[in-house]
C-alpha cells in the first residue's frame, strides 16, 4: 500500500505541475474517461466525462496566465487495493487575492481507482470556504 500511496502522490503532483504549465495533455493523462468533477465555477451540477472535463481548463489557464498561483500546500493519500482517495490544500489565486486573504486555500478531494494496474482519477472536487458563511 505504501507504494500505491507514493504512486498516487506522484500522479497528483504531476497533475498540479501540468496545471501550472497549462499542459492540457498532462492534466488529462491520469483521469478516467468517466471522470466526474465538481468545480468552483459553474456548471454547479458538475461535469461528467473526459471531454467535458477537458473543456473546463482553457478558461482556468487564461486566468492563471495573469500571474495566479496553483501550489500544493498539503496532500494526504489513503489507498486500498483498488480504490483510493486524496485530499489537499492549495494556494490558488492571483497575487492580489492571496495578499488580501493569505490563509485562503483551495480544497481538493480526489477519488481514484485502479484500472489495468494503473491509478486514475475518477472523481475530482475543488472548493473554497465561503467566508460569508463563516461570519
Amino acid at each position: 500500500m505504501a507504494d500505491d500511496k507514493e504512486q498516487i502522490r506522484t500522479l497528483i503532483e504531476g497533475w498540479a505541475e501540468a496545471v501550472r504549465g497549462g499542459d492540457i495533455s498532462g492534466v488529462l493523462a491520469d483521469h478516467s474517461d468517466d471522470i466526474v468533477m465538481f468545480d468552483v465555477p459553474p456548471p454547479y451540477e458538475g461535469v461528467r466525462g473526459i471531454d467535458a472535463y477537458r473543456q473546463t481548463w482553457p478558461p482556468f489557464f487564461e486566468w492563471q496566465a495573469q500571474g495566479a498561483a496553483f501550489e500544493i500546500v498539503s496532500l494526504d493519500v489513503t489507498a486500498g487495493e483498488d480504490v483510493a482517495y486524496a485530499h489537499a490544500l492549495l494556494r490558488c489565486g492571483t497575487q492580489r487575492e492571496l495578499a488580501e486573504n493569505p490563509e485562503n486555500r483551495l480544497r481538493l478531494t480526489l477519488g481514484l481507482r485502479k484500472e489495468d494496474g494503473r491509478w486514475v482519477v475518477a472523481h475530482e472536487h475543488h472548493s473554497f470556504a465561503d467566508a460569508r458563511l463563516a461570519a
